[in-house]
């Protein structure tokens, strides 16, 4: 589906991130590698570190500590946001819905939308046409995206398919009204036949979690997990988006008549920097154009990469500039996006630490 919008602009982006990391050494004997063969996936899938929560913490922990951050330091006036939309898989409860949960700890008025949308992978841009599509109400003129995710709870300590590369962290970003006539132009699509591809079995009312569900069973790859972790078909995911995506970033970059070399930066989910380099080539992409150091700096917490990448690597130039930027997020669902959008020189674009 292809969506535009106009006279709509992001003013700001922050990303929070749990100070606790965690090196790829540290945890090689979980795995059922051998340590050259742990050293060789380290440098194909760019392993190196990542960010975790400490037991205990919430995603509207990370998300309230980031907005206290933006309010205490007058980024955002509290009166002012019309709307909170959350977009997570990790949600602190079933049921309230977690924007609420904000909501009520922050004090914000009454008078405004709480939304949460439950998506992974290419969260972060959905999140972001739900804010533009709000924006089109006369009373909203001022929407905040929350992207956030602590799925490092839900994956397997003896699964090397996904635990050395899963983060966790939150992104915060503002979306008001413009009077510019900015032209922001998206696409995005839905597989559910291929739902199983990646996904946590057990823990949703279909197959509650029970001691049943909690036992360790391995894979014909050496991988122990539950049917409470996450599972990932590798070799399909791959394909997926090795399918899927160039054509998708083609046919948006065709529409809105934008040569590849017209826009400043690819800013893609981020699985693992192997998957990112292979799409690149496909796309004929610089890699200088494509930044790829999320995973082995952070991890991969979902979509929150994408807002993870910019404030990581153009906080000084979205502050300072104006940029083209193509944005993509991809993954369970399955589901696939993209984003063409004139961003810059923005009120913040930073990255804090969760204690």
């Amino acid at each position: 589906m292809k969506l535009n919008f106009a006279n709509k602009k992001i003013t700001g982006i922050l990303t929070i991130l749990p100070e606790n990391e965690i090196k790829f050494e540290d945890e090689i004997e979980n795995y059922s590698f051998s340590r050259n063969q742990s050293a060789r996936l380290k440098m194909i899938m760019g392993y190196d570190k990542r960010r975790v929560i400490n037991e205990g913490t919430t995603v509207s922990d990370l998300c309230c500590h980031g907005l206290n951050y933006l309010m205490e330091s007058k980024y955002v006036n509290k009166e002012d946001i019309d709307a909170l939309i959350l977009v997570t898989q990790s949600p602190d409860y079933f049921m309230p819905a977690t924007s609420h949960v904000i909501q009520g700890r922050l004090d914000l008025k009454e008078d405004m939308v709480c939304l949460d949308i439950t998506q992974a992978c290419s969260g972060y841009i959905i999140g972001l046409t739900q804010a533009f599509m709000l924006l089109e109400q006369d009373t909203i003129n001022k929407v905040v995206v929350l992207n956030a995710d602590i799925m490092s709870q839900k994956v397997s300590p003896s699964d090397r398919s996904t635990r050395p590369l899963t983060g966790d962290g939150a992104s915060i970003t503002v979306v008001e009204k413009g009077v510019n006539n900015e032209k922001i132009y998206a696409s995005t699509y839905a597989d559910g036949k291929s739902a199983d591809t990646l996904i946590i079995p057990a823990g949703g009312c279909k197959t509650p979690s029970s001691p049943e569900t909690a036992k360790f069973h391995e894979d014909s790859n050496g991988n122990s997990r539950s049917l409470d972790h996450v599972f990932m078909k590798g070799d399909a995911v791959f394909n997926f988006v090795q399918t899927k995506i160039p054509p998708m970033i083609e046919e948006l970059l065709d529409d809105t008549g934008v040569k590849k070399e017209e826009v400043d930066y690819f800013l893609f989910h981020q699985p693992n920097k192997f998957m990112l380099k292979k799409l690149a080539d496909k796309l004929g992409i610089p890699y200088e154009k494509m930044p790829m150091n999320v995973v082995e700096n952070f991890g991969n917490a979902n979509s929150v990469t994408i807002p993870t990448a910019i404030t990581h690597n153009l906080e000084n130039k979205l502050i300072n500039e104006k940029l083209l930027l193509c944005l993509s997020g991809f993954g369970a669902g399955l589901s696939w996006n993209s984003l063409l959008i004139e961003c810059g020189n923005l009120d913040f674009c930073k990255t804090i630490n969760y204690k």
